[in-house]
């Protein structure tokens, strides 16, 4: 069984903000697999799915970001699911927008979701999907920037990405994250893409 966790605030306010863009890949994942109707469980919105016949488990954490890691504790816990099972998916204002990067493991790299995550599992080993969200303008303040929304010009764009990130999550599932990472973590806007 795998668990894919799409990182977010719970409540209207933050709906479509950057910082629920992992929430938004998640939940277009569960869209297109006609996924039935969530439980509310583990602190969080939990659906069940088929990915070419493996069981798969999608949680959107309700505990908003810095306790993320108690709701995906629960959930690994109750389901006995193993470290190289489980993918987060979550924002990077590192990354330019729409840019993916998936890894097998690594620091938090600032995320609180991730930090928080690393800190229930007592584990760093386990992959992660970052999806840009493009760094904050000149004097904003980070905050106001990761829970604001993307601007109309970048929507398209975000879009666009949104649905990589939903393919993404489909070959995980099925091919791991090395697989992933040479086919996602490429530039799809440049000729030759950067493999980083």
């Amino acid at each position: 069984m795998k668990l894919v966790v799409g990182l977010g605030n719970p409540g209207k306010e933050y709906q479509q903000t950057r910082h629920n863009i992992g929430w938004d890949v998640v939940s277009l994942v569960a869209k297109q697999c006609a996924a039935g109707r969530s439980k509310v469980k583990f602190e969080g919105e939990l659906v069940e799915i088929a990915i070419a016949s493996e069981r798969t488990l999608l949680l959107l954490p309700h505990t908003y970001m810095n306790a993320s890691g108690r709701s995906v504790r629960k959930a690994c816990d109750y389901y006995q699911i193993p470290a190289e099972n489980l993918l987060v998916i979550c924002d990077d204002f590192q990354l330019s927008t729409g840019r993916l990067r998936m890894r097998a493991e690594g620091s938090a790299g600032g995320q609180k979701g991730l930090q928080d995550i690393i800190r229930q599992l007592g584990s760093e080993k386990w992959s992660r999907l970052r999806f840009g969200i493009g760094q904050p303008p000149p004097r904003w303040n980070t905050r106001d920037y990761v829970l604001g929304r993307f601007a109309k010009e970048e929507l398209g764009l975000v879009k666009e990405a949104a649905q990589r990130a939903a393919e993404a999550v489909a070959d995980w599932v099925q091919h791991g994250t090395e697989f992933c990472m040479n086919k996602y973590n490429a530039d799809p806007h440049t000729e030759t893409g950067e493999q980083t």
